[in-house]
């Protein structure tokens, strides 16, 4: 069992829930357009009429407007569905979360040193074991830089030993901005449609833990659970009740 103070913890973490810079980053191909428009915005303004062939001529050589020329009638990619998520724990790239037959994507962010996310474990366990048979597909996922490869194999063997689970090692924080979370433990939900995944739920596992040192003796409402089985029922999901209570996932701006 590993060792904890408050007052040391508090230190690595942040306890409540900060918001996070979640935007996506603009792609390079819409970088390029924004300059152009704004090239083009400034020598129309001027009244030279002859510069409107010069933005015609630019628009058409940008990344973006290339891709539709080439495959007209089709959107752009998104970023967030064809780039990888991250890595598992063999260094391998993670580039597809919903396996064959998954009609729900669950992931878990969870963190090694954090004592609220380990108490956790337990419950997410029960809950892949109940749920996956009816498609549910469960990731644990590590955001912060310090769950390496060699730290999350070291935690698994302490506290979830001969459990086979899907790990992704969030190395870019891709997850964390696609779930739009800022805590572990925080959980997210998606379903899949055709082939895509649309978030439905994110937020905490249930209410057991009123604040950070105050906790129920049981939880009294299990969010998690209800969204995922409302997902794979088909019907509204609800949504949290209340925040979650952990640790704020350490930016990557931080780290470095």
């Amino acid at each position: 069992m590993e060792r904890y103070t408050a007052q040391a913890h508090q230190e690595a973490h942040v306890y409540t829930s900060p918001s996070l810079f979640v935007d996506s980053m603009t792609a390079h191909g819409d970088c390029y357009n924004s300059a152009i428009a704004m090239l083009c915005g400034f020598l129309l303004h001027s009244s030279l009429l002859r510069n409107a062939s010069l933005c015609l001529l630019l628009g058409l050589s940008a990344p973006g407007w290339t891709e539709l020329r080439a495959q007209p009638g089709r959107a752009r990619p998104d970023p967030t569905q064809s780039d990888r998520f991250g890595v598992d724990l063999t260094g391998r790239r993670v580039e597809q979360l919903a396996p064959k037959g998954a009609r729900v994507v669950v992931l878990f962010f969870a963190a090694s040193d954090c004592p609220i996310s380990n108490r956790y474990i337990p419950e997410i366990t029960r809950l892949s074991r109940d749920l996956a048979p009816r498609g549910a597909a469960f990731w644990w996922v590590f955001p912060n830089p310090g769950d390496t490869a060699a730290v999350v194999r070291e935690h698994q063997r302490q506290f979830s030993p001969g459990t086979d689970r899907e790990t992704v090692l969030d190395t870019e924080q891709k997850l964390v901005r696609k779930a739009r979370v800022s805590t572990t433990p925080e959980a997210a939900v998606f379903t899949v449609v055709g082939g895509t995944l649309r978030e439905v739920y994110h937020g905490r596992v249930d209410d057991r833990y009123i604040a950070f040192g105050k906790e129920r003796p049981q939880p009294a409402h299990h969010d998690l659970e209800d969204a995922i089985r409302a997902a794979l029922d088909g019907k509204p999901v609800p949504q949290p009740a209340g925040r979650p209570v952990g640790c704020g996932i350490v930016p990557l701006t931080v780290a470095r």
